[in-house]
């Protein structure tokens, strides 16, 4: 099923023309508990669909994205005698979206759902591709499953009440995107500025736009992601790392941060085993360095990286750890087994490049 985008800033008036379109069915509203404070009352006023809707409210956080938390949205279904028939409207960050589409997924196995992202973050990633999901054993979204929604409903209208912390997680996967476009599409990521007071929405709309274009044809591409669409993977393998160690010694840092510092890092990676340019990666690590700041890190980090590296998911074996790499912008490899003294050295050069 393809999924439909919808950009708008007119986002109660899509819900309901889109719940028209998909024959006016049951409708039930699944929030965290920022968004059911702050967002939900905005579309109580502008749906129809969302005012009638019965409503199911999660813990916000992604450490609260567990089996826990899905079983109780599970059970909330049931209560509400959810059918096959039954639209999920998923309402809020990536929290949301991947929990919400988990449920969906498997309730009944599978209920329709549609996603509204309210943060950046779940506007350019989460909400795009089919990827749902849970945290489980430590490890981040090891249980999920490829199932798209109807439609995911694009706005900047909630963009500007976002903490500076929300937009540049949102950023960081922008960044990604653009690495595997094109130099323009780069060079047009890295001068904007996601930083308040300069941070304007809805200049940022046609870039966001772009962006999600760039993830949503490889995602069609590779639903299942069998091949190309492991490009989508670069700076996660390393990313992936620097969150579960954050969350296993209870200071977690933000997935987008993450994701920008582990970039750097594959992008290292890069210019050492396949010859990218180290110009851009200067130029791209003072980017992440300005604005994200830098991930403290010493040697003795290095073990248990590499062995929460080893459980990523998307390893051919247990003794291998694979990376997407780039040749240079706009040319990934996926696959790329690099073995753990490459991975160390990658981490000094980072932890160098930050000024560590």
């Amino acid at each position: 099923m393809e999924q439909q985008l919808i950009f708008t800033n007119m986002v109660g008036g899509a819900i309901d023309t889109l719940v028209e379109s998909l024959g006016n069915p049951d409708c039930i509203v699944l929030t965290d508990t920022n968004t059911d404070q702050f967002v939900l009352p905005i579309l109580v006023n502008d749906s129809k669909s969302v005012a009638q809707a019965r409503r199911i409210v999660v813990k916000s956080g992604d450490t609260n994205k567990t089996l826990d938390e899905l079983t109780a949205v599970w059970k909330r279904l049931a209560e509400h005698e959810a059918t096959r028939r039954t639209l999920i409207i998923n309402v809020g960050g990536g929290v949301v979206t991947d929990l919400g589409g988990f449920a969906a997924a498997t309730f009944k196995r599978g209920l329709r759902c549609i996603n509204v992202p309210t943060t950046l973050l779940a506007a350019v990633d989460a909400s795009i591709g089919g990827k749902t999901g849970i945290n489980f054993n430590g490890v981040k979204n090891l249980v999920g499953s490829f199932t798209e929604p109807v439609a995911t409903i694009i706005s900047t209208v909630y963009f500007n009440t976002l903490p500076q912390q929300e937009i540049l997680s949102g950023y960081a996967e922008m960044l990604k995107h653009a690495l595997l476009e094109d130099e323009k599409t780069l060079g047009d990521v890295l001068k904007f500025s996601p930083v308040y007071p300069s941070f304007n929405s809805e200049a940022l709309l046609p870039v966001i736009r772009e962006s999600i274009i760039t993830k949503q044809r490889i995602c069609e591409t590779d639903l299942k992601e069998a091949g190309i669409r492991k490009a989508l993977n670069l700076g996660h393998t390393i990313g992936h790392a620097f969150e579960a160690l954050a969350m296993k010694r209870q200071s977690p840092i933000p997935h987008g941060y993450a994701v920008a510092w582990g970039t750097v890092c594959a992008l290292v990676l890069s210019n050492m085993l396949l010859g990218f340019p180290s110009e851009t990666l200067h130029s791209f690590s003072d980017f992440v360095r300005t604005n994200f700041g830098v991930h403290a890190l010493s040697c003795s980090d290095y073990p248990e990286l590499l062995g929460l590296m080893r459980q990523d998911k998307k390893n051919a074996t247990p003794d291998t750890i694979s990376f997407t790499l780039l040749e240079s912008v706009g040319h990934p490899r996926i696959d790329c087994a690099v073995t753990d003294d490459k991975i160390k050295a990658a981490l000094d050069i980072y932890r160098d490049l930050s000024g560590q």
